[in-house]
């Protein structure tokens, strides 16, 4: 069951119960606007384990997208359940039990995943052919990542071969994305990266097509690379997903002249709890944030940084020429990443101005299976 909302629509922000995962609409519409005008001409499928939220979902179905992308099994139950009509999940689901799920989603909406494994294959045509069922199937190529994935070339073509013959599947095409690319810091080194991963997905799907078999799309790409896709001639459809939000880490990412920026429209509200010897202590620790890509950085206000966290309590060293916070002072926060730190809260609280606009629930918060 999930907790409480922490505001009401029409809530001045300062009512909002904290700490609060919130979103400056204005900001996060612009976002979508940018990417979905930069992308025009291509297949647009953003990826929700960013946000793991119907309502953002349907936000950018309604700017163009043509399905969204997650991560795992009950994450896509999720979208489905709330009528999202097109899921890929982009990953290779092998236990049993998974399967299953996924061949019954299959029968209420367009459902994809991926491939690496020959036997895979075979278990997920035997359940969906079980299901009455059938599944969107895209063979992953390691183009650079060196997670999960088949060696470009004829391990490829010998996938594809097997899918496009397999009873209950469609071979749709190649998934081929360059996760570690994302935030190679300086524009020439993600240029480069993506470069390679260029040259690796059209030698695969040359060879592919001309084995005979039609080889509609290749996706992937993410925030940090998604223009090189774009330009690259080879991906189609395209899978940014944290652009609507932003965080920490990827501002980080120096950008290139013709790079388009995305504004931070995404963070979580502290109350302050106390305050001492130049330090103000919030309510928002180890559990309001993922700290995988460092720590929060404070946004607008006070002259104060970040410096340690505990459970429920946030540290914050205040400049000396700053004026001091005092207690139950709001501190916004930006998160050093988005995805992980989504996935702590059942809700996102959305505001324009000084007040609440609306409260969606974070449905896929820890689906994790």
């Amino acid at each position: 069951m999930p907790q409480r909302p922490p505001a009401r629509i029409g809530d001045p922000i300062a009512a909002i119960d904290t700490p609060a995962l919130v979103l400056d609409l204005d900001a996060f519409d612009r976002n979508l606007a940018r990417m979905a005008d930069a992308t025009a001409g291509l297949r647009l499928r953003p990826h929700a384990k960013s946000h793991k939220c119907p309502d953002i979902a349907w936000r950018q179905l309604a700017r163009g997208a043509v399905g969204i992308c997650c991560q795992k099994t009950d994450e896509a139950a999720a979208f489905v359940a709330d009528g999202i009509p097109d899921v890929l999940v982009t990953n290779e689901v092998v236990a049993p039990a998974k399967i299953e799920r996924l061949a019954a989603l299959a029968r209420d909406a367009t459902v994809g995943v991926l491939v690496d494994d020959a036997a895979n294959v075979n278990a997920l045509s035997d359940a969906t052919t079980a299901a009455g069922a059938s599944l969107d199937v895209y063979v992953e190529v390691n183009v650079g990542a060196d997670r999960c994935g088949v060696a470009p070339g004829p391990a490829a073509l010998e996938l594809a071969q097997r899918v496009a013959t397999a009873a209950g599947l469609r071979f749709r095409g190649l998934h081929a994305y360059h996760g570690s690319a994302q935030h190679l810091r300086h524009p020439e080194e993600r240029q480069q990266a993506i470069a390679r991963a260029t040259e690796a997905a059209t030698m695969t799907r040359d060879m592919i097509e001309n084995a005979g078999i039609v080889c509609a799309i290749v996706t992937g790409a993410g925030t940090g690379t998604w223009r090189h896709e774009r330009d690259s001639g080879v991906w189609n459809e395209l899978q940014p997903g944290s652009y609507p939000f932003m965080d920490a880490d990827y501002g980080r990412n120096m950008l290139a002249p013709d790079d388009i920026a995305f504004e931070q429209s995404l963070f979580v509200l502290a109350g302050v709890m106390s305050v001492a010897d130049g330090r103000a202590i919030v309510d928002a620790g180890l559990k309001a944030f993922a700290f995988d890509s460092g720590l929060p950085i404070v946004h607008g206000g006070p002259r104060a940084t970040y410096v340690k966290a505990s459970d429920e309590h946030g540290v914050l060293q205040v400049a000396p020429a700053a004026e001091m916070l005092a207690r139950n002072d709001r501190v916004w926060l930006i998160p050093g990443h988005c995805d992980p730190t989504f996935n702590l809260y059942d809700w996102v609280v959305g505001f324009r101005g000084d007040r609440v606009d609306c409260v969606w629930r974070i449905a896929a918060r820890g689906a994790l299976g």
